[in-house]
């Protein structure tokens, strides 16, 4: 059953992608001689998966960056706007006499091509940094967005 479980969560129900922090419970089982195997109760937690799974709310989850951004007093408001239009959260701001340290919580499909746009917002004078905080539910919209671009995929091979 186990072993059922773990390879049907390789592949989740939504896109595809890997299924985790699930917790499986077996209550109740019963083993026949003659019809009972290995392969049997792997199948029967395959089905179980398969049925109980889509049932569950799954949801999509995706990587969040802790960006650390440092900018001229002057580009302060240009910069937290543009990271709250990346779906960014500011955690906190802080004022020193060479420029404002803003930090935030962003998600890592947000970020590409960030430098560009704060060094364009700076005039050249804006740096950042990041590195992986945690992982968060999708929104609803980006999270279909992602499941149609993956069926799309799949249907294309």
């Amino acid at each position: 059953m186990e072993k059922g479980f773990s390879t049907s969560q390789v592949k989740g129900v939504l896109a595809g992608f890997p299924c985790v922090d699930m917790k499986v419970t077996l209550t109740d089982g019963a083993f026949h001689p003659v019809d009972s195997s290995a392969i049997a109760f792997e199948i029967a937690a395959k089905a179980a998966y398969r049925q109980s799974v889509p049932k569950a709310g799954p949801q999509l989850l995706e990587p969040i960056m802790q960006v650390d951004a440092f900018t001229p007093d002057d580009h302060v408001g240009d910069v937290i706007g543009d990271l709250n239009r990346r779906r960014g959260i500011i955690k906190s701001q802080d004022s020193n006499p060479m420029g404002a340290r803003i930090k935030a919580d962003v998600p890592l499909s947000e970020m590409f091509g960030y430098i560009g746009d704060l060094r364009t917002m700076t005039s050249g004078r804006g740096q950042f940094s990041m590195e992986f905080s945690h992982y968060a539910p999708c929104p609803a919209n980006v999270a279909e967005e992602v499941i149609k671009a993956t069926k799309e995929r799949q249907e294309a091979k």
